[in-house]
């Protein structure tokens, strides 16, 4: 009932009514509601849906992307990666995600060979094996550059706090996780993954990370970090992102030991999405809502602003059908994946 009271929570496609109504004005504009997948001509289209998060880590610049494989969807992937272990490639712990996915789903650390083979019979699918990012902060910068332009910008910085809570001693887990305000909207899930340690009474002031993975659907608070943007982060940004072959509009998702870090670029890209990407700044637990509808007025306005440019530039849309088919597929197979695991 609290997540009522906090339109964070709401369900995407209720908080998004509005932004539709916008996304069709843009459609009928440019004569096609596929505008976007000109956003990103480097990225299938656009990175909207279905793209290859591996194909994308390959374009950046390799100094500041955590080790990352491919394991190709067959019967041999337990070989590949132990093969990548053995090599000394790669180290525990890991993550392992599907290569096409979004909102975090299957994204897990793997710490031992147990979980590995849990994990792979679990997904059955093109994965991502990417070395673990240690850097204690992680970050969404938005960036965004018009095709006619040398200058890019950055319309959103958002700081990801894992899911946590603080033993007192007294208090076994499973009262933590209902006491404690940001927890207790993710009880449920959080009761199911930490079941056989609900009795468990962390210490005095030991904190106790649920998750590893800085989704807001696993747990993750988002913190609205605009207050960094200014000419110098602007200047990293433009400089990383003018590298990337076809690359105008997308979150950079990031891993850095401090704010001085991310001004100086010292920092892991584990991953870049692309027209999908939201202001994830929005999500701030103390964000209005009339003012997270202007920022996602004003990121629709900017991805199809792009698309237009790069368009008369000769960037073609995808097909209606083909774009149609494509998301169709894969929100088909995301939910039979889905069904799969429960």
């Amino acid at each position: 009932m609290k997540k009522l009271f906090k339109w964070e929570f709401w369900p995407s496609w209720l908080f998004y009514l509005p932004v539709y109504a916008l996304y069709l004005w843009y459609s009928l504009r440019a004569r096609t509601i596929m505008f976007f997948s000109a956003s990103n001509p480097g990225m299938f289209m656009g990175g909207f849906v279905d793209y290859s998060k591996y194909d994308i880590l390959k374009k950046i610049p390799q100094s500041v992307v955590p080790k990352t494989f491919l394991i190709e969807e067959n019967d041999k992937q337990l070989q590949t990666v132990t093969a990548h272990l053995e090599n000394n490639e790669i180290d525990f712990p890991f993550i392992l995600k599907p290569d096409r996915g979004e909102r975090g789903f299957a994204v897990e650390k793997i710490d031992n060979q147990e979980e590995l083979e849990k994990y792979l019979v679990k997904f059955r699918t093109r994965l991502v094996m990417q070395e673990f990012a240690a850097q204690k902060l992680e970050f969404g910068v938005l960036y965004y550059r018009m095709p006619d332009e040398e200058r890019g910008s950055i319309s959103s910085v958002v700081q990801k706090v894992l899911p946590h809570v603080i033993g007192d001693g007294v208090s076994n887990l499973d009262s933590l996780l209902k006491t404690t305000e940001r927890t207790s909207y993710y009880y449920k899930e959080l009761s199911k993954a930490y079941a056989d340690r609900l009795n468990e009474v962390p210490e005095k002031g030991k904190e106790l990370v649920l998750s590893e993975i800085g989704n807001h659907c696993r747990g993750a608070t988002f913190y609205n970090c605009n207050h960094l943007i200014n000419e110098r982060l602007i200047d990293t940004f433009d400089t990383l992102s003018k590298q990337i072959d076809g690359f105008y509009f997308g979150r950079y998702d990031i891993k850095a030991d401090s704010e001085e870090d991310l001004y100086n670029g010292i920092f892991k890209i584990v991953e870049l999405n692309g027209a999908n990407s939201e202001p994830a700044h929005i999500y701030d637990p103390k964000m209005p809502l009339f003012k997270a509808y202007g920022f996602m007025f004003r990121h629709w306005k900017t991805i199809f602003r792009i698309s237009i440019k790069n368009h008369k530039r000769g960037v073609p849309y995808m097909s209606m059908k083909e774009g149609i088919a494509t998301t169709r597929n894969y929100f088909k197979r995301k939910k039979q994946e889905v069904k799969t695991l429960a």
